[in-house]
């Protein structure tokens, strides 16, 4: 991960926000920003709900496990969305 110190950031240029936040968005690493007393980290919004859904799913007992269980499924042995009637939109 990138780390971008403010304070050496000022004395070559500003540090511009709409740039980071460009620069993040477009290439979808996050963004370490440090201050002499704090540190914080600038990523996208989809990554941001990415792991908040992460945590929610992980917070619900059993459900994980779940997920690991269907991802080792033989894909043959899965149903289609044809049989089961669902379509994609």
């Amino acid at each position: 991960m990138t780390t971008i110190l403010t304070a050496s950031a000022r004395r070559r240029r500003p540090v511009n926000l709409d740039t980071l936040v460009e620069r993040v968005t477009r290439t979808k690493k996050p963004l370490q920003i440090r201050t002499p007393n704090s540190t914080c980290v600038l990523i996208t919004v989809e990554d941001w709900r990415g792991i908040q859904e992460t945590l929610y799913l992980k917070s619900i007992p059993g459900v994980w496990e779940s997920i690991e269980e269907g991802k080792k499924a033989v894909h043959e042995e899965c149903f289609s969305l044809e049989e089961l009637g669902w379509t994609i939109k």
